[in-house]
């Protein structure tokens, strides 16, 4: 191996460890989506005044709305992960190296939930 093939070879390595730590550090929801839940909740905390069973009737669906967009979105994290390595007998050990890197963090981002 040459040594600019091994440097191409470390350079890939380091792509891909930053590529995994990103989906470690992704976020659940989209800073927007977030906001707006939140301003939904302070709504719903305000109307429990006028409108106790209401209220909680709304807190309900948001709480529901919400485990499923979460759910949705481990749904297809989990997929793309899968798409990355489940190629039939052509995958590489290193594609394999690197695919378990990631449903390690991956992993790790599901305990913390």
């Amino acid at each position: 191996m040459t040594t600019h093939e091994h440097e191409e070879q470390q350079q890939q390595r380091e792509d891909e460890h930053d590529a995994a730590a990103r989906t470690d550090d992704q976020e659940l929801l989209v800073g927007s989506d977030a906001a707006a839940l939140g301003d939904r909740w302070q709504q719903i905390q305000a109307d429990f005044v006028d409108r106790p069973r209401e209220a909680v009737r709304d807190a309900d669906a948001l709480v529901r709305d919400l485990l499923d967009r979460i759910t949705d979105g481990f749904a297809q994290e989990r997929e793309r992960l899968e798409g990355q390595w489940d190629g039939g007998d052509d995958v590489s050990t290193e594609d394999l190296r690197v695919a378990l890197q990631r449903y390690r963090a991956f992993f790790g981002r599901l305990l913390t939930v």
